[in-house]
């Protein structure tokens, strides 16, 4: 999925928060994904998902100018496990300073 759920919104409620109050602030948002389908759809899935947040937080007042989106797919996974704890970590999504 690249929708963002409740939890997701008032996680990045600090972070619009800190971004509107600081102009020349930047970080890139990096979109993640399990290792399961090819690489081309993961590539897309995780750039979606940079772009879902990317959105909400322009939404939020926050300057595209201050937002960079890049997509790792599978290629950085947080956890190397096969069970669906660890598949669901690597769904996600960073913000980087």
């Amino acid at each position: 999925k690249a929708s963002l759920d409740e939890q997701a919104r008032t996680t990045l409620k600090a972070h619009y928060k800190m971004l509107n109050k600081n102009a020349k602030s930047n970080i890139v948002i990096e979109g993640h994904c399990d290792d399961r389908g090819t690489t081309e759809y993961n590539l897309a899935l995780g750039e979606r998902r940079a772009q879902a947040v990317q959105r909400y937080l322009v939404l939020q007042g926050v300057s595209p100018a201050q937002l960079e989106v890049v997509s790792y797919g599978k290629e950085r996974l947080a956890a190397t496990g096969t069970d669906e704890d660890s598949m669901a970590q690597n769904r996600r999504v960073n913000l980087v300073k």
